[in-house]
């Protein structure tokens, strides 16, 4: 079930790496943006590029910031020829540096401009040196400014690393990505109730350290240190979420940012574990980071599809038989990544239009053929990457629609919105259980505008070498059939079950058939 107590046993795991995160980025970012603001207080042109270029940092979306790393973690990589992780702690961690110096950085400069002239002349008069009024005088006069800026960063860090999830960093945000794709409100809120919880602590911290600034007392900064070494010692002995016994080798399963792709996550590596493997999910990642993520080695194990695949990694857009799109992507990964693919998992999860069946038959609609004169009067609702791919604009072309609107949402969004008539149509995938629950119909694809999108098990340059993980994980081959798939969907996103449940339900399947 999707209890409370199930949520809080995971907590331990993810607010480790989440703290750990936020302890180290805000350190770097404070350590950074000290110095920076020394020097821009005393060259007025250098000041004004620091400040405009931290605000510039700002306004860049957060999720998008740590998108960014990734890429250009692996592009310098390549181009130093330097061996270093582009996935996980380190573009979250880079991200989070730029994000958190902004208010450092002003209330620094504003802190140490603020130091009246007149007490900076008598300090000088009086024959310190430019360092001793700098130390002695301006300094601890704008020390409380300074920390409330630190303060204001903390609590920006602690919520923007709830985003890391999608780059591969384990996060509370964890809670927050599966919770919203599964509907599973418990999770959510855990999510939520963790991170307002540890922004509030470190900033109580921070706060002992501001009065005592302020007020020149040594009882608050006692506590404030007291406090803030406490959370280290939890971030230490929470550790890292991929420590496990020394020499132990871990298959990490990745996992896309759907119901269907954390149901078989955790099924492959319940799969797994039953055979003797150590596991770890990895899950909430974008199409283009799991597949990356994969080349490199960061993740074991994954589940594509071959459409995907075949429209955004070998740019193909043409369309032929789906035997024919895995044979020459299974090829195409060999060939070009050293990607093993073990074959189709025995079903196909495409995309689909999708309409109220009250509104399709008023309309008279069947398939996409009779679709584009009504569309240009209804909004289309799709996830996020959608209207970016080239499947879209295969579609498009091939049957002329030209919605009246194109909304982006979160996939776990689109069914109530729909319903709701916020929007009037939507792409659902195939093997989606809500598509019977919220009576929707699925308009056909006679002209196959899109492509096909079996379910293939992918594997890593490094684990295939594995031939008992190989061995293992042959059994899902061919294994798994639409019906059993969408069941398997409904079990989370109609019945209100976990992913672990629903997990559990297929592996036993699975059992049954093969026994």
């Amino acid at each position: 079930m999707n209890g409370f107590d199930e949520q809080l046993a995971l907590l331990p795991e993810r607010l480790g790496p989440h703290l750990w995160l936020v302890l180290i980025s805000l350190t770097v970012g404070v350590a950074l943006s000290l110095p920076l603001a020394l020097l821009a207080v005393r060259v007025a042109a250098l000041r004004w590029f620091v400040l405009s270029v931290a605000g510039v940092v700002q306004t860049i979306p957060g999720l998008a910031l740590l998108a960014l790393m990734v890429p250009l973690l692996d592009s310098s990589r390549r181009a130093l020829g330097v061996d270093f992780p582009a996935f996980g702690f380190l573009p979250a961690l880079l991200a989070l540096v730029l994000y958190s110096t902004l208010p450092v950085l002003r209330n620094a400069v504003t802190g140490l401009r603020s130091v009246d002239a007149a007490v900076l002349e008598a300090a000088t008069g009086v024959g310190l040196s430019s360092r001793q009024v700098l130390m002695q005088v301006q300094l601890p006069l704008a020390w409380p400014v300074i920390v409330a800026g630190i303060r204001t960063s903390a609590v920006w860090t602690v919520g923007t690393a709830t985003l890391s999830t999608p780059v591969g960093q384990t996060s509370l945000g964890n809670y927050i990505f599966s919770g919203l794709q599964t509907r599973n409100w418990a999770s959510v809120l855990v999510g939520c109730v963790a991170t307002a919880l540890l922004a509030l602590v470190l900033d109580a911290a921070l706060g002992r350290l501001e009065v005592a600034a302020t007020q020149r007392r040594r009882a608050p900064l006692v506590l404030g240190l007291v406090m803030l070494l406490s959370l280290v010692v939890l971030a230490l002995a929470l550790g890292p979420a991929s420590s496990r016994a020394e020499g132990t080798r871990v298959v990490r399963i990745g996992a896309k940012n759907f119901t269907e792709q954390y149901v078989l996550a955790q099924a492959l590596s319940l799969s797994l574990r039953a055979q003797g493997f150590e596991t770890t999910t990895v899950e909430g990642l974008g199409s283009t980071v799991l597949f990356d993520a994969l080349v490199r080695g960061d993740v074991d194990v994954a589940v594509d599809y071959s459409g995907t695949l075949w429209a955004n990694q070998l740019h193909r857009t043409d369309v032929v038989a789906p035997e024919v799109v895995l044979d020459e992507v299974g090829r195409w990964l060999d060939t070009n990544h050293h990607l093993a693919s073990l074959g189709s998992l025995g079903f196909e999860n495409t995309y689909a239009f999708a309409l109220p069946t009250e509104r399709a038959k008023a309309l008279g609609l069947t398939s996409l053929e009779q679709l584009a004169g009504p569309i240009r009067e209804m909004r289309l609702g799709s996830d996020y990457e959608f209207f970016s791919r080239p499947e879209w604009k295969r579609v498009a072309a091939t049957y002329g629609l030209q919605p009246k609107q194109q909304v982006s949402s979160d996939p776990s969004l689109l069914y109530a919105a729909v319903k709701a008539g916020e929007v009037e149509l939507i792409t659902a995938f195939s093997t989606d259980g809500r598509l019977n629950a919220f009576g929707l119909t699925v308009l056909e694809d006679p002209r196959h505008g899109l492509p096909p999108y079996d379910a293939m098990l992918l594997i890593s340059p490094t684990a295939r070498r594995d031939e008992r993980l190989v061995q293992a994980l042959q059994r899902w081959v061919g294994a798994v059939d639409v019906s059993t798939m969408r069941r398997a969907n409904q079990l989370v996103d109609v019945d209100g079950q976990s992913k672990q449940d629903a997990a559990l339900w297929l592996v036993g399947t699975l059992d049954a058939g093969v026994r």
